[in-house]
């Protein structure tokens, strides 16, 4: 009798009856077909069931929760936010930029200050920049019969935006199911002038750079008799600095304004996709109202305030609506449920 040996399994058989074959010759011979054997015998595995594809899974839940999000944003009123914090970008922008052109243009060149700040307005109001920078160097003209007393009022316009948008990330953040402490009131009154600092140490950190790059392309004109290599891409890098800027800015807002605790991951990412997505509705909006627009055969004058009023409401609904992403996603991690579940679909386990 033969022992079974795993993982194959061999039939004990006795050698036929007068062959006069003794058992170890018969289990040389069944040693000699064991391979033979293993691969008759042995059953093939069962099937494990094919995993479905990734993307066919990933693509429906995304959707799901673009769904999620649209529907939450028009719940919050988005729109209507959008179309207030527009407002009050306007209402700010140009004395915010006249407030710090007066006080870089004692540390920097004026000249160089409005070059680049005419790719920041770009940036921010892509159809018409150029009417915002004519409305700052007419500030800038009368400067003298400003004041000390102007000053501070120039201040107060300055900071309607980041309170408008302030509130609208309040609405968008609010979450009844939490209980957080409310912002002191001295930090929301300075929280819009610590964004206004870091937006003129970072337009004067461009202008430096700027300034010293023209400097060293004019000494290499004296010395060469040519121009510094790459000087032509000045322009792309202002630009590429620009993104980067309204990247941080974003990322920043997203981080600081709102009430509740917000993870710096998905501050960062929310700015990175709400700058790119900014970016490119900014250059279809320059195309847009450059060949396809009929403002100016409706409204007439009013079309350049026009145009400027609806870019600042659309940049403002992408701001507001990576804003309601962020929301939706730290709702989800606060109840301790993947990104793509609905938690108010979810099943009541208990009753506090």
């Amino acid at each position: 009798m033969l022992t079974v040996v795993p993982p194959y399994h061999y039939l004990a058989v006795a050698p036929p009856a007068g062959s006069g074959i003794g058992n170890e010759c018969w289990a040389g011979r069944m040693m000699q077909v064991r391979p033979w054997m293993a691969s008759a015998m042995t059953a093939s595995p069962p099937r494990r069931p094919s995993r479905p594809q990734p993307l066919l899974t990933l693509l429906p839940r995304v959707a799901r929760f673009l769904w999620r999000v649209l529907t939450a944003f028009l719940r919050n009123r988005g729109i209507l936010l959008a179309g207030g914090v527009g407002y009050n970008i306007l209402l700010s922008i140009v004395p915010l930029f006249a407030l710090l052109v007066v006080l870089l243009a004692r540390v920097v060149d004026e000249a160089h200050l409005l070059d680049v700040l005419s790719i920041q307005v770009q940036h921010l109001a892509p159809a018409h920049a150029e009417v915002l920078l004519e409305a700052v160097r007419a500030l800038l003209d009368t400067r003298e019969v400003i004041g000390i007393l102007g000053f501070p009022i120039l201040l107060l316009f300055s900071s309607f935006a980041f309170r408008m948008l302030e509130d609208a990330l309040a609405i968008i953040f609010h979450a009844p199911d939490t209980h957080h402490q409310g912002r002191s009131a001295w930090v929301s009154v300075l929280l819009p002038y610590a964004f206004m600092v870091v937006l003129g140490a970072g337009l004067m950190a461009l202008t430096l750079l700027v300034s010293l790059l023209s400097s060293l392309n004019t000494l290499w004109l004296a010395l060469f008799d040519r121009e510094l290599p790459l000087s032509g891409a000045s322009e792309p890098v202002l630009n590429l600095a620009s993104f980067f800027g309204v990247f941080l800015l974003f990322s920043a807002i997203y981080k600081v304004l709102p009430v509740v605790r917000v993870a710096l991951r998905r501050a960062v990412i929310g700015g990175l996709v709400a700058a790119l997505l900014w970016e490119g509705v900014r250059l279809l909006l320059v195309y847009y109202f450059a060949n396809i627009s009929f403002v100016n055969a409706v409204y007439g004058s009013l079309a350049t305030l026009i145009v400027v009023l609806l870019s600042l409401e659309v940049g403002a609904i992408i701001l507001l609506l990576g804003a309601q992403v962020i929301a939706e996603l730290e709702h989800n991690a606060r109840q301790g449920l993947p990104w793509h579940i609905d938690p108010r679909r979810q099943a009541i386990t208990h009753i506090d």
